[in-house]
């Protein structure tokens, strides 16, 4: 958790980024703009700062139409179900197509069949060899044409199989990307509410233990101000490669804020959690970081934890606050460490003050 007074002094700097981009290239402070600039300014987008750089190196300026485009690209709400919708309307068109090819596989085959059928009747009335092979011939042809059809029909429907195959594969990187952090590459909040919201009915139906812990970054906003939001973002990774490596089989990792990170853990107690984020804890603080540009070594990153279980009559909100309430007072009794909802920092007046 991150008090407010953090979080203002953390957020205030990339506003004011923001509003000087804005003013330096004269354009409009509307919202869509100001939205671009700000997440330009945290540097969590890769994709969407080397985008930005490429048109400014090219141009040295976005046009409105340069905004109109990365604002649809990288923030607009429809762009993935438009691109669900590409995807679905190829596969009707693929599925239309095999469609036809059926069809005409169809039509030739009774068209074969009435050949052969033909041929059978002719036999019957044959009176010399020279009929009789006249007769054969045609069958043999009749044959030879099913068989070359037969032949195009597997190739043109191993050809669909593939693009259908194809477009799966697209679909399914279209729903990875919607879900999942650019920068961290573990899974967003919106996947996160999700799955808490899956796992938290599945734990009250079954009477399974589910624990959550939250994570929060110690003095991130020093590093950001310090070395610049380069280093910041590789401070981010480096949590993430920490958490990623502790979580195993329907664990869920996701970042859940700006310098925060959830772990989910079905069926898992409160004790065990507590072990699982201590782990984590000292694999951040056993990583050694060093500025990338100049191999600089800038210090040890600090995690602080809280972990809370699932009770009875829980709702999604309740176990993010109580465990929100875990990290508050690891972060107050002095930062890298862990405190569970069982330890006695956690007074019924901090969860009041947290409230």
């Amino acid at each position: 958790m991150t008090d407010r007074s953090d979080d203002y002094e953390r957020t205030v700097p990339f506003a004011k980024v923001a509003l000087d981009q804005i003013k330096a290239f004269r354009q409009s402070a509307a919202p869509r703009n100001y939205e671009i600039w700000y997440h330009y300014a945290t540097g969590y987008n890769p994709t969407l700062n080397r985008t930005i750089n490429e048109r400014l190196a090219k141009f040295g300026t976005l046009s409105t139409a340069d905004l109109e485009q990365i604002h649809s690209d990288f923030f607009a709400p429809t762009r993935v179900g438009q691109q669900i919708d590409s995807i679905g309307g190829r596969v009707v068109g693929t599925l239309d197509q095999i469609m036809g090819v059926l069809e005409a596989a169809v039509g030739s085959t009774t068209r074969h069949s009435e050949s052969l059928a033909d041929a059978s009747q002719q036999l019957g009335h044959a009176a010399d060899g020279a009929s009789i092979r006249r007769i054969l011939g045609g069958l043999v042809r009749t044959v030879q044409a099913m068989e070359d059809s037969n032949r195009a029909l597997e190739e043109r429907l191993t050809a669909s199989k593939e693009e259908i195959n194809k477009l799966q594969r697209s679909l399914e990187e279209v729903r990875s990307e919607s879900l999942t952090d650019p920068l961290t590459t573990l899974a967003n909040r919106k996947c996160f509410d999700d799955a808490l919201s899956r796992m938290v009915e599945h734990a009250h139906l079954r009477d399974e233990p589910l624990s959550l812990i939250l994570t929060d970054i110690d003095h991130f906003k020093r590093f950001n101000d310090t070395y610049g939001h380069l280093t910041g973002d590789q401070v981010l990774r480096l949590v993430a490669l920490s958490v990623k490596q502790n979580v195993k089989g329907q664990d869920l990792a996701a970042r859940y804020g700006g310098e925060e990170f959830a772990v989910l853990l079905p069926d898992t107690t409160l004790r065990a959690a507590t072990t699982v984020a201590d782990y984590i804890r000292r694999a951040v603080m056993g990583k050694e970081l060093m500025k990338r540009s100049t191999r600089e070594i800038l210090g040890r990153v600090t995690i602080s934890c809280g972990v809370a279980t699932l009770r009875a009559g829980d709702t999604m909100q309740s176990l993010i606050e109580r465990t929100d309430t875990c990290l508050y007072a690891a972060k107050h009794a002095g930062r890298n460490r862990v405190i569970c909802e069982t330890d006695p920092e956690v007074s019924p007046a901090t969860e009041m003050q947290i409230a």
